[in-house]
């Protein structure tokens, strides 16, 4: 059944550079707002008359004002923030993906500036050293990614890229994931298995790659004896969710020269639009051994556009009484 003159109202101000563009891709008739996310009174009065919202932050109390609601579609995977139970019977709870090839292209380059130390050698050239071990005899040679064991710790869309573009550099890899399921031979990994091996991946693994979701079973999932296991000249690289390591845990790990290093992506405390602050209660940035990056791994424009594109689609597939792609959840 087709529905016509659909209202959506876009409330992720991540898409607001690309707001020609999807209003063009829009079908004929329909009304698009764009109220700011800020301006609760704004937010409340567009949801009230809305076919359609699109953002993956919806509490309760504004999900009850949009009794029209027939699609809620988050700008990206995560769904959580959506408040399901206050929504219409009917609606659809879609997501979009995108994200993949450019965290895995965050992961490759963020694994090299640590283990390289470009950072360190930035900082020295600056000051005028040349910090190598050719003109510096005490600085230590380095080592490049050929012969690495890379350690997948979840190999789902983003580990299976990563280690794409990991095998360009003949590095060895492994996994482990919560159910198993990964086939090691198809995948080109010396082996995979659940995460009861987590302790042997840890053992082997010169870089740590975790891309697991936070959930109860992940939370702490790596703690401070995991990280005694890493090699000392290991790299852990997180993207997936702060909370998976143990903060006080990581911050002692490296502060100490437990392990070598760390690109962490996903925090512990992240600040409200427009307020400066540190993203942990603990010093991490006074640490040389850490690449810091403020969530940032899949923010390219790339992942945006194919995500608008996706959200474009299925309001079209909507309005034509199509069925739609990506449904997390039907109320």
């Amino acid at each position: 059944m087709t529905t016509p003159g659909l209202t959506v109202v876009i409330a992720d101000t991540n898409l607001l550079p690309l707001r020609a563009e999807i209003e063009a891709g829009l079908p004929a008739g329909t009304t698009a707002r764009w109220p700011d996310r800020q301006d609760d009174a704004a937010v409340r009065a567009a949801i009230a008359d809305a076919d359609v919202y699109v953002s993956g932050n919806l509490p309760a109390e504004l999900a009850a004002l949009g009794t029209r609601l027939k699609l809620v579609h988050a700008a990206g995977a995560g769904a959580d923030g959506i408040a399901t139970g206050a929504l219409p019977a009917g609606t659809i709870v879609a997501n979009t993906f995108h994200h993949e090839k450019s965290i895995a292209e965050h992961v490759v380059a963020a694994t090299t500036v640590v283990r390289r130390e470009l950072r360190v050698q930035d900082a020295a050239l600056r000051a005028g050293r040349w910090a190598t071990p050719v003109y510096d005899p005490q600085a230590p040679w380095l080592d490049s990614l050929t012969g690495a064991t890379i350690g997948f710790v979840g190999f789902g869309h983003i580990g299976q890229l990563t280690w794409q573009r990991f095998r360009a550099f003949e590095a060895a890899g492994i996994a482990v994931t919560r159910r198993g399921e990964v086939d090691a031979a198809a995948e080109g990994l010396d082996w995979a298995d659940t995460t009861d091996r987590l302790d042997a991946l840890l053992d082997a693994s010169d870089v740590v790659v975790l891309s697991v979701p936070l959930t109860a079973d992940t939370t702490g999932l790596i703690g401070a004896a995991e990280l005694a296991r890493m090699r000392e000249h290991a790299v852990l690289v997180n993207v997936g969710r702060g909370p998976v390591v143990e903060e006080g845990a990581l911050y002692a790990a490296l502060r100490d020269g437990v392990i070598g290093g760390a690109a962490i992506d996903v925090w512990y405390d992240y600040p409200a639009p427009g307020e400066v602050r540190h993203p942990s209660s603990l010093p991490f940035h006074e640490l040389g051994n850490v690449l810091m990056t403020p969530h940032s791994s899949g923010l390219t424009r790339q992942t945006f556009a194919g995500r608008a594109q996706d959200i474009i689609a299925n309001i079209g597939r909507l309005a034509a009484g199509e069925p739609l792609r990506n449904v997390v959840t039907t109320v």
